[in-house]
């Protein structure tokens, strides 16, 4: 007896959880719907709470360090404290709301590259280990992120990567501890002025602010430099407009800002990078986050039917 108790304090024999999602596929300010499936072990649980939450992966960068780790962004009870019987079976539904600034991981059902999102379920079990469960959860693009992206695509931009940042970017209500980056190379039309562009969706019930941050090549008596643009659109902007023209002009807008002789010359120069949060309390530019990654460009690096936001890794 002795020997059981102390295996059921190390979870062994103690009951197990099993979550399972209606439909894993969700989109920003939608809900995520399921139960979650109890087992009763060899002897009676207390259970003080079973609690479900979003965790994703984002990059936190230091002074001169840089690294990633796990991060719960968003969590919600599910059940109060009770007691299982051994073997009993419970099944309990919820419907997690999904906040408006959950990043995008897939784009035309291709998981966008360097993105990862699931519901994890965790059950708190009095005096011993609490005993847990992750379900991948895949958040899709509304319909203004869909044509945005499209135009990138139409454009000629490349995907290249997407990550997420801790930190705030200046001047923008957060209500998430991060933000969304997805990169592109430069199409060959805009190739001479710009090597990169990464492109922010900060989202609301009342729409996006669009943050775009392009790193510009140096010009014949200057060195390469981050430029920056901020633009709000409506959700109900998705298809009045023409988004390609719409793009091409905050491309324009947002590499002009420093001058017209920069874009006349294409010689290439290394560019300077802000460290991150560091940067962005800087307030470079608009004091809008983010500094690019520099990459070797890697020809068809996410292959898909539906574009090259996907692929596997």
């Amino acid at each position: 007896m002795v020997f059981k108790k102390m295996l059921s304090a190390f979870g062994v024999g103690g009951p197990s959880v099993d979550t399972v999602l209606t439909n894993p596929n969700t989109r920003p300010g939608l809900t995520l719907d399921g139960q979650v499936n109890l087992v009763g072990g060899d002897a009676e649980a207390a259970i003080e709470q079973v609690v479900i939450g979003l965790v994703t992966r984002v990059e936190v960068e230091g002074h001169d360090t840089e690294y990633a780790g796990t991060m719960e962004f968003h969590r919600m009870a599910v059940s109060g404290s009770l007691v299982l019987a051994p073997k009993q079976q419970l099944s309990i539904p919820f419907q997690l709301p999904v906040p408006w600034e959950t990043p995008i991981t897939d784009v035309y059902g291709q998981r966008l590259h360097g993105m990862t999102m699931g519901l994890r379920t965790e059950l708190a079990i009095a005096r011993a280990v609490d005993k847990s469960d992750l379900d991948q959860v895949a958040v899709h693009p509304l319909p203004v992120h869909e044509r945005i992206l499209e135009a990138f695509q139409r454009l000629g931009f490349r995907f290249k990567h997407a990550d997420l940042e801790r930190g705030h970017i200046r001047g923008v209500q957060q209500t998430l501890p991060f933000y969304q980056e997805i990169e592109f190379f430069a199409s060959p039309q805009y190739a001479s002025t710009i090597r990169e562009v990464e492109l922010t969706f900060v989202t609301s019930q009342r729409g996006v602010e669009v943050i775009l941050e392009c790193d510009k090549r140096g010009g014949f008596l200057s060195a390469g430099h981050d430029a920056f643009g901020r633009y709000q659109v409506a959700h109900t902007d998705a298809d009045r407009v023409d988004w390609a023209q719409v793009v091409d002009g905050w491309l324009r807008e947002t590499t002009s800002r420093y001058g017209s002789l920069r874009s006349q010359y294409g010689a290439s120069h290394g560019h300077s990078r802000g460290h991150g949060m560091g940067g962005m309390v800087a307030g470079a530019a608009l004091g809008v986050a983010g500094g690019m990654v520099a990459g070797e460009m890697v020809e068809d690096a996410f292959e898909g039917d539906f574009g090259d936001f996907g692929g596997d890794e």
